[in-house]
């Protein structure tokens, strides 16, 4: 699962990565991710690749999608 989320500046971006990061720390995973001034790509996939997209990345999609309304 990848999804990119766009801000209106680099404070609006570095807010959403630390919100991000305490997710992270809180639920115990730690997607990938790579960013600019203004956007921050997410990828998420399984510890078994052969599982597929499991409920627990939906939910954490979820979760990180709510950090946007924060």
């Amino acid at each position: 699962m990848d999804r990119r989320y766009e801000f209106d500046d680099y404070e609006a971006t570095r807010s959403f990565l630390e919100r991000a990061a305490e997710l992270s720390e809180r639920e115990g995973y730690y997607p990938d991710m790579s960013f600019g001034r203004t956007y921050v790509n997410v990828s998420l996939q399984p510890a078994d690749e052969d599982q597929g997209i499991t409920p627990e990345l939906e939910r954490f999609a979820k979760l990180l999608d709510d950090l946007l309304g924060s």
